[in-house]
């Protein structure tokens, strides 16, 4: 049977952790522990004091009430939601319903018009065939990709938990990137410690690996050549994804790691504008951080950085 103090302990610090306002209160509504997110929010809130009436109401905090039973003694889990933040969320959500709605609707309607077409005489039904394909590759890319982002923000366990030695993954991501790379007239390099680890399961390296080739390989340009790095500087590990291609605005580096956000020349491509977004969900959930650089004509430099 574990010990007592030792599950006390880890019960304590689980709440004092908490990214979300979480009081205990006594049968009083006298405050016995707070975590630390509510202790910096709400004013007013004193261990051992009654809590501010105010908080227990419907408005503007919205809070949960659990009632439990410890030792004999009756208490209260109370979660509170700051003002505005499901507003916040509500508006997050609709925007990103409307924006998945919308990247559907384009390749519906080509697949609809090839549908149509088909129906013409003297039409190259082997062609349409073809191009229907691609449209419907693009829709099942699209789902893919929403489904894995959803997929990360519920459960940020599936991201790490684990270390992961960078460099075998490096290589045989690109390795299956090469035919792609050709076809593209972009040439894959890289520069690996083969050392180096990163807080990542390897299929989530990959993930982030293979999104950041994608992107070069669709975007970089005929001629341009693209190259991953993998590194140890100081006490971190960093990934360094860079091309010497056509490079980006300023108006669009800014953007880049917004969902569905692609520039005018990458509107022409048949990604999903989610890619870099989930680089960079993967990233900042394990705890690194992630940044691009570039000046048009002079390529664009993605660099990753996690905590040895």
């Amino acid at each position: 049977m574990e010990n007592p103090d030792l599950e006390a302990e880890r019960g304590r610090r689980l709440l004092e952790e908490s990214a979300e306002i979480v009081l205990v209160l006594d049968d009083d509504d006298r405050v016995i522990v707070a975590s630390r997110r509510a202790r910096e929010t709400l004013d007013g809130l004193v261990l051992g004091e009654r809590v501010p009436p105010d908080l227990l109401q419907p408005e503007p905090w919205r809070p949960r009430r659990v009632l439990l039973e410890v030792d004999g003694r009756r208490e209260s889990l109370v979660w509170l939601r700051e003002p505005g933040d499901l507003a916040a969320y509500e508006e997050l959500r609709a925007g990103f319903t409307a924006a998945v709605s919308h990247e559907l609707r384009t390749p519906l309607a080509r697949l609809l018009a090839l549908l149509e077409t088909a129906s013409l005489p003297s039409v190259k039904i082997d062609e349409l065939l073809e191009q229907g394909k691609a449209e419907v590759e693009q829709i099942r890319e699209l789902i893919d990709d929403v489904l894995f982002l959803s997929e990360l923000e519920t459960d940020r366990a599936v991201v790490s938990l684990t270390s992961t030695r960078a460099a075998p993954i490096v290589r045989e991501v690109l390795d299956g990137f090469s035919e792609n790379a050709i076809r593209a007239g972009i040439t894959l390099g890289a520069e690996l410690d083969e050392e180096a680890d990163v807080p990542l399961r390897p299929r989530m390296l990959r993930v982030v690996i293979g999104n950041l080739a994608e992107n070069a390989i669709r975007y970089a340009g005929d001629g341009a050549t693209f190259s991953m790095r993998v590194s140890r500087d100081g006490d971190e590990t960093v990934i360094t994804a860079a091309d010497d291609g056509v490079g980006v605005s300023d108006e669009d580096l800014r953007r880049l790691f917004e969902r569905f956000y692609r520039s005018d020349r990458a509107r022409a491509s048949r990604g999903t504008g989610l890619g870099l977004a989930i680089v960079k969900h993967i990233v900042t959930s394990a705890g690194g951080r992630v940044e691009a650089l570039s000046a048009p004509g002079h390529g664009l430099e993605i660099r990753i950085a996690f905590p040895a």
